[in-house]
């Protein structure tokens, strides 16, 4: 049986469609290409380049195929944007999830695995954050995530839809060989951005606010390799291949590193001074954001490979250093 992975051309799909296939699943990718990219795509793997918010479209998928499972990676991700163009957001991520689900239980597929956020939580209440903390997100786009999780959670008890809900921290990295990578327009991870200045591709790097209350003064995130998630997903497979019931779970390392800190990190990795220029703080950063990985660990039996941020960014400087213009130079 096949893993319809949607989204499959995309950042963190198409690392997942590599581990997929390398653990000898058979996989279908189904991607618009509105910010995925035809090179990403292994091509013994089989594409159908469609929207889900088609239904026909996925029902023929379906039916020409003997899905088990879907993973569900195809959505809009920019908060910033997802404020600007709240409705653009709602559309696509809450609506495709409705479609989605509505031709998933009309063809009999019962398994899904979704991409979800750390967004949906908005602003910690406490350090690590934890998966029964309370989810206020922040942004427009922190809310179709949450909303879709709860579609999920009705679907299931419905339905008899069994998912896994994974929320991402700071997604990063890149395969180890180069050979697919983070390539976003516009960029706005700060990995990649920072990386774009030993490229030649930008003057500086903007650092907003250097008055948090941490040690250096700038925000702390969790960064968690790419590799780190996709893994995820195949133990969250696994975990529904064995009866495991509707859950929810965070993916982060469970340490944090500060602006500055990943700045140090990436001339270390380049050998080159990246400059930096001081911005104020930027309207709803918290200053600290850690995820507790320990259900992760415990019930899904996950744990982040990747725990050396130096490591990290050497991935990530192998991808845009022999692609400095992303998949154009593929």
């Amino acid at each position: 049986m096949a893993i319809l992975v949607c989204g499959g051309a995309g950042y963190i799909g198409s690392h997942t469609v590599r581990q997929l296939l390398a653990a000898g699943e058979q996989v279908i990718i189904a991607d618009n290409l509105s910010t995925g990219h035809r090179a990403a795509v292994n091509p013994d793997v089989k594409f159908y380049e469609c929207d889900i918010r088609d239904k026909d479209a996925l029902k023929k998928i379906f039916a020409a195929n003997e899905v088990e499972a879907v993973f569900h990676l195809a959505a809009y991700i920019e908060a910033g944007e997802s404020v600007i163009k709240p409705l653009k957001y709602f559309n696509n991520n809450v609506y495709g999830m409705q479609i989605l689900l509505e031709a998933m239980t009309e063809c009999g597929v019962d398994k899904i695995i979704f991409s979800s956020s750390a967004a949906v939580y908005g602003e910690p209440e406490r350090i690590p954050i934890d998966e029964g903390d309370a989810t206020f997100p922040t942004n427009p786009y922190g809310e179709t995530k949450l909303i879709m999780e709860k579609i999920m959670r009705w679907v299931s008890a419905a339905h008899g839809v069994r998912y896994v809900s994974l929320r991402y921290f700071n997604a990063s990295g890149a395969i180890e060989d180069g050979s697919i990578g983070e390539d976003h327009h516009p960029e706005t991870h700060l990995i990649p951005l920072i990386l774009q200045v030993p490229l030649g591709k930008r003057d500086h790097i903007t650092v907003f606010g250097t008055d948090y209350p941490t040690p250096d003064g700038t925000c702390i995130r969790d960064y968690v390799h790419v590799l780190d998630l996709a893994a995820a997903h195949l133990c969250a497979l696994n975990y529904l291949r064995s009866g495991g019931a509707s859950n929810y779970f965070n993916l982060g390392s469970g340490s944090g590193f500060s602006v500055k800190q990943i700045v140090d990190a990436a001339e270390k990795v380049t050998g080159q001074k990246i400059k930096t220029e001081l911005g104020t703080r930027r309207a709803g950063d918290p200053a600290r954001l850690i995820a507790s990985g320990d259900k992760a660990r415990k019930i899904l039996g996950w744990a982040p490979r990747f725990d050396d941020v130096e490591k990290i960014i050497a991935t990530a400087w192998n991808w845009h250093r022999t692609h400095p213009n992303g998949y154009d130079d593929c």
